[in-house]
């Protein structure tokens, strides 16, 4: 079996360079999607709490319904009780039954009088809950339309990138598995580290690609014999020569332009 052939300093440039290429594409793509999959998220939770809030509004009603039918129960069960004992006054024996019966058809006339109090009282929740839940049903509909238009926007994007990404991150996975594992870490945590997610960057005007800071000369002539790894001392960032660079940013495009 043939040796695998060991990669040169160069040719781990090249890679890892190839792989930030790569990565960005990806960053690209999200970053045209924004923020829009969190909003669609929180759209659906806000959706999903207005539809609780409204079920749980309308079980409050169906609660109150089921007291106003038993107060009303309660008031034609005294209502006959009344009768009853009024009828039974007029055959009494005797003082004491007639008063007996009096206040048992005072007690039932208080009883209809305290249901009658209480239906009002629950007329009157009714009312509020009603507005509560009008109010809530035109806020969760407003939510929801909110909602389709965000899905759609969302969709229309999903379906002009999510091919793009998927075949994107096979590449940064395949690409990976050809480069060292300690330098992929390193990568991995400098790109977690950094603004833009840009782990290597090339010289440009003599300072590291979006830094201020100068690159000495020598380091620079380091950089581009391509013979070492060298990291830029205030970003932490991986450096190559503009040249490289370009190269790669070429071989790139045209690999990705046929994904």
């Amino acid at each position: 079996m043939a040796k695998k052939k060991e990669l040169t300093v160069e040719d781990r440039l090249r890679a890892l360079y190839d792989l930030q290429l790569i990565d960005s594409r990806v960053d690209e793509i999200r970053n045209v999607r924004g923020e829009l999959p969190l909003e669609v998220r929180d759209l659906e939770d806000d959706v999903e709490g207005f539809k609780n809030r409204v079920q749980k509004f309308e079980e409050n009603l169906t609660e109150i319904e089921n007291q106003i039918k038993s107060k009303k129960i309660l008031i034609e069960e005294a209502t006959a009780l009344i009768k009853k004992y009024t009828e039974q006054q007029k055959n009494v024996r005797n003082n004491r039954e007639f008063n007996s019966l009096t206040k048992e058809v005072e007690f039932q006339e208080l009883e209809i009088q305290l249901a009658e109090k209480h239906i009002k009282e629950f007329n009157v929740q009714m009312e509020q809950k009603n507005v509560v839940i009008t109010s809530t049903k035109e806020r969760l509909e407003e939510r929801e339309n909110h909602l389709k238009h965000k899905k759609a926007d969302l969709d229309a994007i999903l379906a002009e990138t999510e091919k793009e990404e998927k075949l994107l991150l096979a590449k940064s996975d395949d690409y990976k598995k050809n480069i060292e594992e300690r330098l992929v870490k390193a990568y991995t945590k400098i790109r977690t580290n950094v603004k833009n997610g840009l782990a290597i960057v090339p010289i440009e005007r003599g300072a590291s690609g979006g830094s201020y800071f100068t690159i000495p000369p020598q380091v620079q002539m380091e950089i581009a014999s391509r013979k070492k790894i060298i990291t830029d001392e205030h970003s932490g960032r991986i450096l190559v020569d503009a040249a490289l660079a370009e190269e790669q940013k070429i071989k790139m495009e045209k690999l990705i332009s046929k994904l």
